[in-house]
């Protein structure tokens, strides 16, 4: 019997909508920590998870069975489930509809567990907006800037 091999590594980031209440500090660990266990539990692999208040970064290997679209739609359909439970403050929360997805060569994996794990500080001199956009334009992503922060 043959046997699919494959492993593709996937950075993922995705943003509250504007009117989402940001996600607190004190929870921000526990929201990464749920976020690795339901990457996992749809059958990819969790490298890392960080972000700040208003955005998340998500490096993982892909399943070789499923697609980024599903994976993205049940991380994003079951955070937002499970963080609205931790009490009021999360009563209106909501993740935009839209995310980025980009290939990370397996040489540059390391380099990326270290971005994601430094977006605390990175967020003291840039906003998403130019991050997001940067990333966008390293690889190379057409878009249209008035469709890109929309909720």
């Amino acid at each position: 019997m043959a046997q699919s091999l494959c492993k593709l590594y996937v950075h993922v980031i995705f943003h509250i909508k504007t009117n989402s209440p940001i996600i607190l500090t004190e929870d921000l660990g526990r929201m990464h920590a749920y976020i690795g266990q339901l990457t996992n539990q749809i059958g990819c692999k969790i490298i890392k998870v960080g972000g700040v208040e208003d955005h998340i970064h998500i490096l993982l290997t892909l399943s070789r069975t499923d697609n980024i679209a599903h994976v993205v739609e049940e991380l994003k359909r079951n955070s937002s489930r499970w963080i609205k439970s931790l009490g009021k403050h999360y009563r209106m929360f909501s993740w935009q509809n839209g995310y980025g997805a980009f290939s990370v060569s397996q040489s540059v994996v390391n380099k990326t567990v270290e971005y994601i794990s430094l977006q605390h500080e990175h967020h003291m001199k840039h906003s998403f907006k130019k991050e997001y956009i940067s990333l966008l334009n390293l690889y190379n992503v057409e878009y249209d800037e008035k469709y890109l922060f929309n909720d």
